[in-house]
């Protein structure tokens, strides 16, 4: 979630587009009105001594040569053309450099994401690095800044610091009822609008979500203690928990893909970024098995529940989280993607991260888990929890030879939307996934494929 510090009616609550999980804004006005903001607050407030982990960040770009010239020309490598060079009143770039964006970092950093009816219409529910990142990240320079292992061992310093912060219990005072509180009229029946939406239900949040309505903040202690909030086992029941041809859906989520024969190793980072298994995998020696694995994946929403379940009943075989990028974009070729020429005339795809999410599965930090499952129909699967960008948390609550069934929890994202991956070996008849373009997130728990046969 974003911090948002301008007038909560910015967007007409009426009127404003309802975007199941969306990051950044289709309409990048929006989010350059949002970044305006922050950077008004900046400009306005005078020079505030930086945060340690900023000014470590600070000493890295300074004190290397290699990345002191990444951070110096990816500014300069934004497209000297609409949308990216000018603010809504089209008076100045937005972010200048790398000490100006330094600045607006420390300022984003300093109190817990508020609620705002403006940041929910245009899309601003979990990424405030990605909206200072967004167009650099697809300059020459800044896809190899956001590739150097430097600066992701420093961005993986930054966001544990910020993680810190959303785990202390003065992050919880965003949880309240007013305007700009989680808990008000608009927030609640927000989030119970993307939570409803799956199912075509009407629970209250109470219903739902494991909480204490008559305590302070709904009992939950920390903004991360509510993003984590766990689902009643009465609002996701597990799709027939009797029978093991059932796949049961690991996350709340939107499809975003499904491939057959997907290689051991492929070109992830071109345009039509084929899945690459042994890079998803972790180079783990069981991803071999997994040459030719049918692979369904799916995006978390941002607003909604962020807790992995087990897809099938078996045995956890082996579980671990591989270290990746946290800011990398694929420099796709072609006009629509990519920065193509150094004479301010390219293009970067406005998209971002929405069209990366296979590129990430191969760099990004994430959960892989491989589930030994008690039908012998399916022997050997693999679970991965992709984290997206500054949602890079990814936490493993099951252990090696641990028994678990269907729907039981594996693990969580912290502080933001991801993605997630389910990998099938060659063979594995498994089909009946959901229509790739169906607007609704899946619930978590419910049949998402069938083994063997259709049951559909």
């Amino acid at each position: 979630m974003v911090h948002q510090h301008g007038d909560e009616h910015d967007i007409p609550h009426e009127h404003r587009v309802h975007r199941h999980g969306g990051w950044l804004p289709a309409d990048h006005r929006l989010q350059h009105e949002w970044l305006k903001k922050q950077i008004e607050h900046v400009d306005t407030a005078g020079k505030k001594d930086l945060i340690p982990v900023l000014q470590d960040f600070k000493k890295l770009i300074e004190g290397n040569s290699r990345i002191y010239m990444y951070f110096n020309q990816m500014w300069e490598e934004i497209p000297l053309k609409k949308p990216y060079n000018k603010d809504p009143t089209g008076t100045k770039k937005q972010i200048r450099d790398y000490r100006h964006m330094l600045a607006v970092l420390n300022h984003i950093f300093t109190q817990a994401p508020q609620w705002t009816d403006a940041a929910f219409g245009v899309g601003m529910v979990g990424v405030p690095m990605v909206g200072i990142f967004d167009y650099v990240m697809a300059t020459p320079s800044g896809h190899a800044a956001f590739l150097d292992p430097e600066v992701n061992k420093m961005m993986k310093k930054i966001l544990n610091e910020w993680g810190k912060f959303l785990k202390s219990p003065k992050s919880a005072e965003v949880l309240a009822s007013h305007k700009q509180g989680w808990f008000s009229e608009h927030a609640v029946q927000d989030l119970m609008e993307v939570a409803n939406a799956p199912m075509r239900t009407s629970h209250r949040f109470e219903d739902m979500y494991v909480c204490n309505p008559a305590a302070k903040y709904y009992g939950y202690t920390s903004w991360d203690d509510f993003f984590t909030r766990q689902l009643r086992d009465t609002a996701r029941p597990v799709a027939s928990p009797n029978d093991d041809n059932i796949i049961a859906n690991a996350c709340e989520s939107k499809v975003y893909n499904v491939s057959r024969q997907a290689k051991l190793r492929d070109r992830f980072w071109i345009k039509s970024q084929p899945y690459s298994v042994l890079d998803m995998l972790g180079h783990d020696p069981l991803a071999a098995q997994f040459d030719g694995a049918t692979v369904y994946q799916a995006f978390l929403s941002a607003l909604s529940y962020h807790r992995w379940h087990s897809p099938v009943s078996g045995r956890i075989v082996r579980a671990f989280v591989k270290d990746g990028t946290y800011f990398s974009e694929p420099l796709f070729e072609g006009p629509a993607g990519g920065y193509t020429n150094g004479n301010g005339e390219g293009e970067i795809d406005v998209r971002g991260i929405s069209v990366a999410q296979g590129y990430l599965t191969a760099l990004a930090t994430r959960a892989v888990i491989f589930i030994q499952a008690d039908n012998p129909a399916i022997g050997l699967m693999a679970f991965v929890g992709v984290g997206m960008d500054e949602v890079s948390t990814c936490e493993i609550t099951v252990g090696q030879g641990q028994a678990v069934r269907k729907g039981e929890q594996l693990g969580m994202f912290h502080f933001g939307g991801s993605s997630h991956c389910l990998l099938f070996r060659a063979g594995v008849p498994v089909d009946g996934f959901p229509a790739l373009g169906r607007e609704a997130n899946v619930p978590v728990r419910s049949q998402v494929a069938v083994v063997g046969g259709a049951r559909f």
